[in-house]
């Protein structure tokens, strides 16, 4: 003999469908629950995307870009270039005859443009007055955070060709 379900007890699916709307807006421990357990495990597959594209992740090897003639840069000068992509902004010193040095040209604090002041012998910001070491790219002085990244320069010829960015935030002069 099957049981008769009372009059009193409802159907499971009135529990999770509310038909009155007065009912729509309390949350039962079981929905709760549920909502609980599924975001849970969505922020665990997210991090472990995460974790996975890490460790996967291989940097691209830096182009080598053509950046100037040793003759186009004079003494104390400077020249402005893109690398390693065409939006990335960089600037060239030669500080003194035949030693030259690049920077990225976005300050590490807000990104403004930073200029070579040939006269203080440094990289200055004028948002905020941050300066940079011309022959290290260390802070100085005011908000950046940590030094410009460095453009390795190599020299061929009579050219200067970039190689790589250096991201070293500890750099000896």
């Amino acid at each position: 003999m099957c049981p008769q379900p009372s009059e009193t007890t409802e159907p499971l699916w009135r529990d999770e469908f509310a038909i009155r709307t007065d009912h729509e807006r309390y949350v039962n421990r079981r929905q709760f629950g549920k909502f609980l357990g599924l975001t849970s495990l969505g922020m665990f597959v997210g991090h472990l995307w995460i974790l996975a594209r890490t460790w996967l992740h291989v940097d691209p090897p830096h182009p080598r870009v053509v950046v100037a003639k040793l003759g186009d840069v004079p003494v104390g000068g400077v020249t402005l270039f893109a690398y390693p992509g065409p939006h990335d902004p960089c600037i060239l010193i030669q500080p003194e005859a035949g030693r030259f040095v690049a920077y990225s040209q976005k300050c590490t604090h807000l990104s403004c443009a930073v200029y070579y002041a040939a006269a203080q012998k440094r990289i200055e910001c004028p948002c905020h007055e941050g300066y940079f070491s011309v022959e290290s790219g260390q802070v100085l002085q005011g908000p950046p955070p940590r030094p410009l990244p460095r453009i390795v320069l190599e020299q061929q010829g009579d050219t200067l060709v970039a190689t790589s960015v250096d991201l070293q935030t500890e750099r000896t002069s």
